[in-house]
This record gives C-alpha cells, structure tokens and sequence, in this order.
C-alpha cells in the first residue's frame, strides 16, 4: 500500500507548500505552516479503514424535532469523585481528555479507575508510552492492586495502537501520553503539533466508530495550559484539568468542557500511600481550624459546578509605604483594586496607605463574583484588628455603586451552611429565604454600609 505523502498547510490562508518555510508563499504569514498528510491517491483517504466504516454511513436529514432524545447511558468508574466530574460516569464511545502537572496524580487515579472497571467484569486498556510495563506494574504494587487484571501496552506508535483496540474492543482505553505517541504517516517527531493533532483525531474517530470510551493523557505548560494545538480541546468531549500543589495532599479534578454534563464541576481527592481517595466533605479543606475567631477571616459559600463549598477568605491588612501592595491568591486581583475603592467610597473604608494581601485557603481559585461580600468584610476586619463572630458566613456580589446583588442558586448555598453548624449569615436581600432555616440567622442587606452595621452590631 502506497504510503501517504506530507505537505505543509497554513493556518491562516489553507495553502499548501510539499516542504516547510518560514514564510507562506500564499499568503505570505510567518511561521503558519504546520505538517499535513496529503492522500495517497484520487479517490483514496487515509479514514476509510475499517476503524472508520462506522463514520462513512451519511444519515437522512430530519426535522430536531423528529429525532429520538435518548439518555446517555453511562458506566460508573467505581470512583465517585471521578463520577461527579464526568458527569456520573464513563459515556461509551466518549473521548476525554486529562491534563496536569507532572507528578500530580494523573496516572494514579487512571489506573485506579480501570482496575475498578476491570472488576466489574468491563475489559479495559492502559496504553503506556512514558513507562514501561514493568514500571506501571510496579505502581500498581504500590497502589495496593497487587492481582489487578488490567490489560497494559507499552508502545507508541499509533497504527499498533488501533489495531490492538480494534481487536481487544475494551470498554475503556487511556493513552498516556498523547504527546508520545506518533504516527508513520508524518515525519515529524512525537510531541509535534501535527502529531499531536492527527494522532488525537485518529482516536476520537476509533472511539466514536467502535464505541470504545478513549482517555487521553495530555502534558501541560509551564503556563498551566494543555500543551499542544488548542484545537485538541475542541476534539474531544471532555477536558479535565489536574489542580493542586505537589507539596500537599490534597488534588482537585475540575470539569472545563463536558459534553455529557455540567462544567466546572470538580472532584476533590486526598493523596495517601494506596493512591488517590476521594473527600467526602471538601468543605473542610478549605477552612482554617482556628480555636478563636481571628481577625481578617470570612467564610462564603462558593459554587462549584452543582456543589456547595465553604471557603474562608482571609485578610491582612497592614500598614504600606508609598507603593501599597495589593497581592490575591485566588481571587481575582483587578477585582480587588475595585472592592478597595467601592469600600472606601460607600463604606468609609480607608485602605489606601495598607498593603492588602487577600488569599482563599486551600488553594482553591474562586471566579465568580459572590466572594465580594466576603473579601470585603474580611479586608475590613483585618484593618480594624476585630475578628468576626463564630460561625458566620458571607456572599454576595458588591457593585461599584455600593448595592449588594444576589447570587445564584443562595437557597442552597445557605442551606449547605446550616448544615455544616453555621449560625449567622450576611447575604443579599434578594436571597433571603421565604422560610426560616434551622440554626441559621440570617441579615439580608441591600447595600455595603448595611452589611458593615450588621457587622457591628453583632461581632
């Protein structure tokens, strides 16, 4: 069979050169040609094997509305952590990608996840292109999956790699790395944007054409980003990034596209000597164990996905030289420049000869708007050296003409709160409760200077 040829693509115009150039002799862009497989023949394309027949039946145009809406059936992964990321489980024919710094827990909890399924009686593969057989074996030992009967494949090269999933059929294949594996169809090295794309797209068709659910291990940069072409992200169903620092115990796995589900859900584990385990409560990560109340700290109940968290919110407030410094970890810094002037124009909050340094414990990174409230009070606590009462919580979005806006979903967040034994709660007038909840006071406040009284009167 004659073998396919290379050429190089732009980006930009779509024109083709047979070698590479720095400039584009279509358009003349830099540095936009990238390597491509020209088909061997007329008539001929390198997607029509049998991997693929499933893709090649074009259907007959209806109506939406004439389309049978089914239920995905899904498989648990025998994690339930895992499950709540992806949705409730693993999708036949799904393709999902995972990415993460190295050493944070990516192979780890993969192979975790395929001895479970493979217990179940599901056949499952774990292709390994960074470590040999041996080595993966050597974890599993390590793991605690001494009889595991997980099916391991050492190789890179992507033609062996769909032979052996076409004749195996598992339910659930991860490739790890994508980055090491490469194709005979380009010239390029592994790890190349071409590679990296033509081999993930080969994937993606096996796995829809053959129904087997495809995890792909993806390497990240320095910057925190899935290394590789972006388009890799749009190939796939799923992407799920790896977060958490390699000193502590604690990882958190969120969910930034899923097609079978609700995006930036996470799932929270704890890394021990037999592999990652799931948390149950992940709100006590992410609040301080203080004896007494201390200055400078506030609770609020984030949202994450469809789970309620508590975090705490801590300030510190300190006297700045002529260049005061204004440093969150967590939150969005600009959103904090704003917060300090909304606070002393409404307020009469003065902070603006004092450093502030704002951090969300646990690691954890908050976006939304609703921690306003909760940063603000804790800002204002740290200034005036007097701690919050115990058991009090804060949320709520502060605009910049000093009104308190609601925040999504604050019947749960509320109820969440109750739950986990706290007292009293400063939040927007629009998310008051219509009936009480047990245990739990609650302010609502309109604006800013109506939370700082509240305060007041109660701490």
């Amino acid at each position: 069979m004659a073998k396919d040829k290379t050429l190089f693509t732009c980006t930009e115009c779509g024109g083709t050169s047979p070698r590479w150039l720095g400039k584009c002799p279509s358009c003349g862009a830099w540095n936009t040609l990238i390597e491509s497989v020209a088909e061997a023949g007329p008539g001929k394309n390198r997607y029509s094997g049998a991997q693929f027949a499933g893709l090649a039946q074009a259907q007959a145009v209806m109506p939406l509305a004439a389309i049978e809406a089914t239920d995905i059936a899904r498989t648990p992964s025998g994690i339930d952590e895992l499950d709540r990321v992806l949705g409730g489980g693993i999708v036949e024919g799904g393709v999902v990608l995972i990415g993460g710094d190295p050493g944070i827990g990516k192979s780890t909890l993969l192979l975790q996840a395929l001895d479970a399924l493979q217990r179940t009686g599901l056949p499952t593969l774990y292709v390994t292109g960074e470590e040999s057989g041996a080595q993966v074996a050597l974890r599993s030992r390590r793991l605690g999956l001494d009889h595991s009967q997980v099916n391991v494949l050492a190789e890179i090269q992507l033609e062996k790699i769909l032979a052996t999933i076409e004749s195996m059929q598992p339910a659930v294949a991860v490739i790890d790395s994508i980055q090491t594996v490469y194709s005979d169809q380009l010239t390029s090295a592994p790890g190349s944007v071409a590679q990296v794309r033509e081999c993930a797209a080969h994937l993606t068709r096996a796995a829809k054409a053959s129904g087997v659910a495809v995890v792909l291990v993806g390497h990240v940069t320095k910057e925190g980003a899935l290394a590789g072409p972006r388009v890799l992200e749009h190939m796939v169903d799923t992407v799920l990034y790896f977060e958490g620092d390699t000193h502590s115990q604690f990882r958190l796995v969120r969910a930034i596209k899923n097609r079978f589900g609700a995006v930036n859900e996470i799932g929270v584990f704890a890394m021990t000597e037999k592999g990652l385990k799931g948390v149950s409560n992940p709100s006590a990560i992410f609040l301080s164990q203080h004896s007494e109340p201390v200055p400078g700290s506030c609770v609020m109940v984030t949202l994450e996905g469809t789970r309620p968290l508590l975090v705490e919110i801590q300030a510190l407030v300190d006297s700045g030289g002529p260049s005061p410094r204004r440093l969150s970890v967590g939150l969005d810094k600009d959103r904090l420049a704003m917060l300090l002037a909304v606070l002393h124009r409404h307020a009469g909050v003065a902070c603006m000869d004092q450093d502030v340094f704002v951090n969300a414990v646990g690691g954890v990174r908050i976006s939304e708007p609703a921690a306003d409230l909760a940063v603000m009070l804790a800002i204002t606590s740290s200034l005036r050296g007097k701690a919050l009462p115990q058991g009090f919580i804060a949320f709520g979005e502060v605009g910049l003409a000093g009104e308190v806006r609601p925040a999504p979903r604050g019947q749960e967040r509320l109820r969440e709160a109750a739950k986990l034994g706290f007292s009293v709660a400063v939040v927007p007038k629009a998310n008051a409760p219509k009936k009480p909840i047990e245990g739990l006071t609650i302010h609502a406040v309109e604006r800013v200077e109506e939370a700082m009284n509240v305060v007041r009167g109660i701490a």
